[in-house]
């Protein structure tokens, strides 16, 4: 499938280029607008042939999608527009938008199946069977399992979930045309009138994969957080850098695809020269954005690495706190020394996952910390996980 690109687009193998990726979306939308122009005609002129409501239903759901190709096409063509002054973080983000529509389109059909499925139960005609329309169904059913693979290798190779939704709506048009080419064999044999039901099941059946859809797509528009494979990956290089004693804070803004913001708070040595450290967190962020083309702003938290009860408190806190909960982590340790009582400071991470409230929270932290060291009291901040 992949070699169908390559004649298309110079470079293919620069995916990471957002101008061949954005040719992978306007081929693939441009062969979906051609393959489903044809096979609405030839479905329209076989519906009309047998009188089957699902068939001409079907070529329908047929010319819908080459208007949902035609916005996945523009979508992809205003995504690699350069940032302005309205949209300084670039485009990236029309691609989502045209993912959603295409949902959107998706569930108007299903609906519209529905409608046409009830309809021909309610009030069901006669269906002629034809050789021609079994032909036309069968050369359909094999045009849109191609289109779900082209689509498919397109989607895993530039990760677009523009592609991915057409992936899915092609295997369900696929599926939908399949059960049309059953209820007509079945009708002829049998003179069982099933062609209202399979469209409703048909509908039903693209209904739950257009809301299964639209619910992922909102997850991108809204700020669904980046993978994990990539939040270990950033963690583990900013963590190989000299210096780098731990990471908190990490925090991934996404703008569309290949237009990734970050930042984060590293801690390092309070007593290592602060231009050396700065000159440090200077190269990290150069080389993220070189090597990832990850535009990366990084804080940097001083931690005492000389103070023997520091050092000490920030073990115990990192080595018992999950016995408060296992999803917990600590940072930002700092010991202010007082005559009669001594303070120690720290961020705690509550995880979404965790059924501790806040106050909750602080108290057993709190308690944890008096249990082995009476004379200190706590001032805690409760942190997200942003990642």
């Amino acid at each position: 499938m992949i070699k169908i690109f390559k004649l298309f687009i110079k470079n293919a193998d620069d995916v990471s280029n957002p101008k061949v990726r954005s040719a992978y979306g306007k081929v693939a939308s441009v062969i979906g607008i051609l393959a489903n122009v044809l096979l609405f005609s030839i479905k329209l002129l076989a519906g009309l042939l047998s009188g089957s409501v699902a068939v001409m239903a079907d070529a329908l759901n047929n010319l819908t999608d080459a208007s949902s190709n035609v916005i996945s096409f523009i979508g992809f063509r205003l995504s690699i527009r350069p940032a302005d002054k309205e949209h300084p973080y670039g485009h990236g983000r029309y691609e989502y938008l045209a993912t959603f529509i295409v949902c959107i389109i998706i569930l108007l059909i299903g609906f519209e199946l529905l409608k046409s499925g009830v309809e021909k139960i309610i009030t069901p005609t006669a269906i002629e069977f034809s050789t021609v329309t079994v032909v036309i169904l069968i050369i359909s059913i094999i045009i849109k399992i191609f289109l779900s693979l082209f689509n498919k290798s397109g989607a895993k190779l530039i990760n677009s979930d523009t592609l991915r939704a057409t992936e899915k709506d092609s295997f369900n048009d696929a599926i939908a045309t399949s059960v049309v080419l059953v209820s007509l064999i079945i009708t002829h044999f049998t003179n069982l009138s099933l062609d209202g039901y399979m469209t409703v099941a048909v509908a039903v059946f693209i209904l739950f994969s257009g809301v299964g859809l639209i619910r992922e797509t909102l997850s991108s528009l809204l700020g669904k957080p980046p993978e994990k494979e990539k939040v270990e990956y950033i963690k583990n290089k900013l963590l190989s850098y000299d210096g780098v004693l731990g990471i908190h804070d990490l925090i991934v803004h996404d703008y569309g695809v290949g237009r990734c913001f970050a930042s984060v708070h590293l801690e390092m040595p309070a007593e290592a020269d602060v231009l050396e450290s700065h000159e440090q967190i200077d190269k990290i962020e150069k080389l993220f954005l070189e090597e990832d083309g990850l535009d990366i702003v990084i804080h940097f938290d001083p931690v005492s690495t000389t103070n023997p009860l520091a050092v000490e408190m920030r073990k115990f806190l990192h080595d018992n706190v999950k016995s408060v909960d296992e999803t917990l982590s600590v940072h930002d340790v700092r010991i202010v020394e007082g005559k009669i009582r001594n303070i120690v400071i720290f961020d705690c991470v509550l995880p979404y996952s965790s059924n501790l409230t806040e106050k909750e929270l602080k108290q057993k932290l709190d308690d944890l910390v008096k249990s082995s060291y009476p004379s200190f009291d706590t001032v805690i901040t409760i942190d997200r996980n942003f990642v």
